[in-house]
């Protein structure tokens, strides 16, 4: 009898789909078959393929955007635009590729020429995320297909069926089945996938844990390319912001986008402790007008549920950490149902806390953080192993470029929110949040490497010392 993985609506806890937990082994094996083939056309073919891919998204963006919604829990209208985000990733990864992996030549000595090509790696392993699990996984399948590489793809247990149908609509568009391979399963798929000797490596995105478990089991394997993209424990600071509202607004886009489930939401908020009082009342107001509602209600809601009653659970006890602690509760995060992963936005001052955990709160919570001076603001920016994201609203000039340059994290903004990067620019962090392999637009860097070639047409060689003259000449 073959196991079966059941996905169920977070906003209702109805079976939305099920499909047989897939073999890693079987679809490397089917993988590298077909790679050789697909590794021989040229990249004009490929984009061409990926092109057709994007239009075939764009016609089912409907039906996919409300696949989306009903998996993850997130408002329809946040689904509709990460489906135009699988939709641009096409061209961008096209216009990427020719900049980051352009052929060169150049002139050698003696009269050759130096050439710089790249190859695809091989068999690449994508292992997905749930929080965009159309989006996220389609960053690291559009660029290796568009290098050469074949993929197999096993999406986060959690949504299943969002991977499912990418498969399909790369398979629709003319990407050989082979070629783009699907594993349905849960974390020992995920594992096996990952040990499987057959790829030649993997691309994840996922959590801090998962991630440096993955870099210790591929630590003696560097012939295998490990591009890990992780989460983080953002700072988002504001300082004498002179539009108090905008600042409110940018807050809670930052803190509460997506239920919280980014991994470049705002974790902390560090204020200044002499004027911090009327930034959080305007924030405070729009954290009470919040709707948080199932995906396709009305009115239109701002945020869904988390992934699950366990995600959900996990995040209550973690707030209830910081309470016992000594955190102050502002707002506190309400379960709006029991038999649901339905939570209100949480806010809390955790100022007084001693020994704040640095653990990344992968839901909507919002910690408060009140300093002195912004040299103490910065110092609690990096109050953290991790690196992602890092915002500044307000502060003069020579204070973002004093921010800028002493903060440690890989997406470093000023007067806009912590998430929402551009896909058009690279995407990564330090520390807990990668392994210096960004994504994004240089997603290319990892899907292919470069091939330096000295080439002549005719061989032309002479050795002018250490030699004994010939013989004939003694």
């Amino acid at each position: 009898m073959t196991d079966l993985l059941v996905s169920t609506e977070p906003a209702t806890g109805a079976e939305l789909w099920s499909g047989p937990v897939g073999n890693p082994g079987q679809e490397v094996a089917i993988a590298r078959e077909a790679l050789a083939e697909w590794a021989e056309r040229s990249v004009a073919y490929r984009s061409e393929t990926l092109r057709r891919f994007a239009n075939v998204v764009r016609s089912n963006a409907d039906a996919f955007a409300d696949l989306i919604a009903r998996e993850t829990g997130k408002p329809l209208w946040e689904a509709a635009t990460e489906v135009q985000s699988v939709v641009n990733k096409v061209d961008i990864s096209i216009n990427a590729y020719a900049e980051r992996t352009p052929n060169l030549r150049s002139e050698g000595a003696l009269g050759a020429k130096v050439a710089v090509r790249h190859k695809p790696h091989g068999v690449l392993a994508v292992l997905g995320p749930y929080n965009f699990p159309a989006h996220l996984p389609n960053g690291h399948i559009v660029p290796a297909l568009l290098a050469g590489n074949a993929v197999v793809f096993k999406p986060s247990e959690k949504t299943p069926a969002v991977g499912a149908r990418l498969i399909d609509y790369l398979h629709e568009a003319g990407v050989p089945e082979g070629v783009a391979r699907l594993v349905i399963g849960g974390p020992e798929e995920g594992r096996a996938l990952a040990a499987e000797d057959g790829i030649d490596g993997l691309l994840f995105t996922g959590s801090a844990r998962a991630g440096q478990a993955l870099h210790r089991q591929f630590a003696d394997m560097p012939h295998k390319i490990l591009a890990l993209e992780l989460g983080g424990n953002n700072p988002l600071v504001v300082w004498n912001a002179k539009d108090v509202e905008s600042a409110a607004a940018m807050i809670v886009q930052s803190a509460f986008l997506s239920a919280g489930q980014r991994c470049t939401a705002a974790r902390r908020l560090i204020v200044s402790e002499q004027d911090s009082d009327k930034l959080l009342a305007a924030t405070l107001k729009l954290v009470d007008r919040i709707i948080v509602d199932q995906p396709h209600a009305e009115p239109v809601p701002f945020m869904g549920p988390v992934i699950d009653n366990g995600a959900a659970d996990h995040l209550q006890e973690q707030f209830l950490g910081l309470i016992i602690k000594g955190g102050k509760v502002i707002r506190r995060l309400d379960r709006t149902n029991p038999d649901l992963p339905f939570l209100t936005p949480g806010v809390i001052d955790v100022t007084a806390v001693q020994n704040r955990p640095d653990e990344e709160l992968f839901g909507p919570v919002l910690q408060i953080i009140r300093v002195a001076d912004f040299e103490t603001a910065i110092a609690e920016a990096n109050n953290t192993r991790f690196g992602l994201a890092a915002s500044l609203i307000g502060g003069s000039p020579k204070q973002y470029d004093q921010f800028w340059a002493h903060v440690r994290a890989g997406v470093i903004n000023w007067n806009k929110p912590t998430n929402g990067a551009p896909s058009t620019a690279p995407f990564g962090g330090v520390g807990l949040s990668g392994n210096h392999r960004p994504s994004a637009f240089y997603a290319a860097d990892y899907c292919a490497y470069p091939v330096t070639s000295s080439e002549a047409e005719i061989a032309r060689a002479s050795i002018a010392q250490g030699l004994r003259p010939p013989v004939g000449d003694r």
